[in-house]
């Protein structure tokens, strides 16, 4: 058989980065995708195929699975990693900004699918992998219209899981919990930028305060990205993986208060958390 084959987007950076070495020390031949392609100079070093890839643009991802079949003849893993956190009150977000979250963590990632499919159903195999966020199960204020790319992301993976099961394709999705990366940094900065002058801007700062936390280094509140980078070569590698796996720091513990609290009562371990933060 053909060495397999596996597309990973967001790859210049953190969980994307160290997904794509973790499965190229699989044996796959990886393809990295980004829009800077400057920043995936060491991916490129050590093996892995890198691509100029914008999830927002069709063509871009079109010429991107254009080049991926035409260079190795088959796809078997899709990595939908790109995507990011634009926080702010719904009040205050503009709804331009808000659509353009949409076209990046979940039309970008429905494009990308689309495009593959064809190729894995004539292989009759295949897996899908969705990263999500506990922020799919979750939800904390001032965070809206990113939970809500989240929520969709779930709901959308669950209809796949169904369709493309007949086709011998998997559809797993990836719930991580607070992770190293620049992340949390870009979100708190989205934030306060948002906030600035706002009805909102005392959550705000609570908020962002905990969101930047999670991008120094060494911090314990956030795990590496090599965590999310180790289940994704579980899931690959697993006969029949799971069809979701929540990882990293505190996603387990937080999954599982929002299943056993109210909603009333979770609402108020959240306030107690922004008071907390807020001294």
């Amino acid at each position: 058989m053909s060495t397999k084959v596996a597309l990973v987007t967001g790859a210049s950076s953190g969980i994307g980065a160290a997904a794509a070495r973790k499965l190229h020390s699989l044996g796959y031949t990886v393809y990295g995708a980004a829009r800077r392609v400057e920043r995936m100079a060491e991916l490129a070093d050590n093996g892995v195929h890198v691509l100029s890839m914008d999830v927002t643009d069709a063509a871009s991802m079109a010429a991107g699975i254009e080049t991926v079949i035409a260079e190795s003849g088959r796809i078997d893993v899709l990595v939908n990693n790109a995507g990011y956190g634009a926080h702010g009150a719904v009040e205050d977000v503009p709804m331009a900004q808000a659509r353009a979250q949409f076209e990046v963590n979940v039309f970008g990632a429905a494009a990308l699918t689309q495009l593959v499919l064809p190729h894995m159903r004539a292989q009759r195999s295949g897996t899908i992998i969705n990263i999500s966020s506990i922020g799919g199960k979750i939800y904390l204020p001032l965070g809206g219209w990113y939970h809500s790319t989240k929520y969709a992301l779930e709901g959308l993976s669950d209809c796949l899981r169904v369709e493309t099961r007949p086709f011998g394709i998997n559809v797993v999705v990836i719930e991580p919990g607070s992770i190293r990366t620049e992340w949390g940094a870009i979100a708190a900065e989205n934030l306060r930028g948002s906030s600035a002058g706002s009805a909102y801007s005392h959550q705000a700062d609570a908020i962002a305060k905990q969101l930047a936390r999670s991008s120094e280094p060494g911090t314990r509140l956030a795990s590496d990205p090599s965590v999310i980078a180790d289940t994704i070569a579980r899931a690959v590698s697993a006969r029949r993986p799971k069809t979701r796996y929540a990882v990293g720091a505190g996603a387990k513990p937080a999954i599982l208060l929002r299943k056993v609290l109210s909603d009333r009562a979770f609402d108020a371990v959240l306030r107690l958390g922004i008071n907390a933060a807020s001294r």
